[in-house]
């Protein structure tokens, strides 16, 4: 599950939990509404916390990482990419000169 999730889920208990005690210790209204954001935003960001000591203790392993694979990987795609510039580039030149002809065989045939 996402840490997202999690965030939202002890929000909304906190939410319950701020209503039941801010009923039971406040009198009036701006009390309830008081006990009720603090202790929301309390579990707001209390979660926010653990799940970011979750995740720090989750991805702390250590890898190897293949820099010669993906530098080779790399170098095909730069490879590629050019290749299919110099093509683009060819069939616009093709184009172009289709145009250029077009345009003249009609300013011809105006004339």
């Amino acid at each position: 599950m996402l840490g997202e999730n999690y965030v939202y889920f002890f929000t909304v208990q906190g939410f319950f939990v701020g209503i039941i005690f801010g009923i039971l210790k406040s009198f009036d209204a701006s009390g309830l509404f008081i006990y009720t954001s603090l202790i929301t935003i309390f579990f707001y960001l209390f979660s926010h916390v653990i799940i970011a000591l979750y995740y720090k203790t989750l991805t702390a392993r250590s890898y190897n990482f293949p820099r010669d694979r993906h530098e080779s990987d790399l170098d095909i795609f730069v490879k590629e990419i050019n290749k299919r510039e110099r093509l683009i580039d060819s069939a616009i030149k093709i184009t172009d000169a289709a145009i250029k002809m077009n345009s003249d065989e009609h300013d011809g045939q105006a004339a």
